[in-house]
């Protein structure tokens, strides 16, 4: 009885794990074409629109970055080769058009651990950080309007967004900026984002630094904090996918 009861607990537990497990309708995941070294390539960080996930010339750590919103590759530890450019992927993956983003980082990590064999866990770990907060006279973000997401512009300097999450916009800030930068605001929201300033260094023009622009323009301010934040340890994965 005791030997039953048991296995029935196993099955249960398996059963549930399986119903949890998200995955794709259909994904095509490959290598990216070699290119000689110091050529220019395009490189898209995932693009998730009517249930179409796009990913190009991204490495492993940029999917596991995306499959977990992790705004900083600093939070992947792994093999040199997980972060190198010349180990790259390009992958198209569709599911049902009313998913959301989230859904569809849960089947990135499904589709991570099928077409290269994926091991990882979490851990925590100590950060240094820019928190990313609401202003005292905050109240400057304009909800994003309903309708397909638009493309939107982004470089160092400027962010322009029609439906963005803050963990977005810390991840932008944190790619632009060279540093680390964490959503805090407690928005769970989309927003329409316009922010325009003057980075440190460019003495080419003039205009808002990044702290005055987030505070006049987003009713947001940067506040240093050091916290220990997840951080995805990479312990097996194969280079090459399992063919389509």
């Amino acid at each position: 009885m005791r030997i039953l009861t048991a296995l029935l607990s196993v099955c249960l537990a398996a059963g549930t794990m399986y119903a949890q497990r998200q995955e794709f309708e259909v994904a095509t995941f490959k290598a990216s074409v070699p290119v000689p070294l110091g050529t220019s390539i395009n490189i898209n960080l995932g693009t998730f629109r009517n249930g179409t996930l796009t990913m190009a010339n991204v490495t492993l750590s940029e999917c596991l970055q995306f499959a977990y919103s992790l705004v900083s590759q600093d939070q992947v530890a792994g093999p040199d080769w997980t972060k190198s450019r010349e180990t790259r992927f390009d992958i198209v993956a569709k599911t049902s058009p009313d998913a959301d983003l989230d859904g569809a980082r849960h089947m990135m990590r499904s589709l991570l651990a099928d077409r290269l064999k994926l091991v990882s866990h979490t851990e925590q770990r100590p950060f240094s950080f820019v928190a990313v907060v609401p202003a005292k006279d905050g109240g400057k973000l304009t909800p994003a309007k309903d309708g397909p997401a638009q493309p939107g512009t982004s470089f160092r300097g400027q962010i322009v967004g029609q439906q963005m999450p803050m963990a977005v916009l810390a991840s932008l800030l944190s790619r632009f900026e060279g540093q680390l930068f964490v959503d805090r605001t407690g928005l769970t929201g989309r927003y329409q984002i316009k922010l325009e300033w003057v980075p440190d260094g460019d003495t080419t023009r003039s205009g808002a630094s990044l702290s005055e622009a987030l505070h006049d323009q987003l009713g947001l301010r940067m506040e240093r904090r050091r916290e220990s934040l997840d951080v995805i340890v990479v312990e097996a994965a194969d280079r090459t996918p399992i063919e389509n």
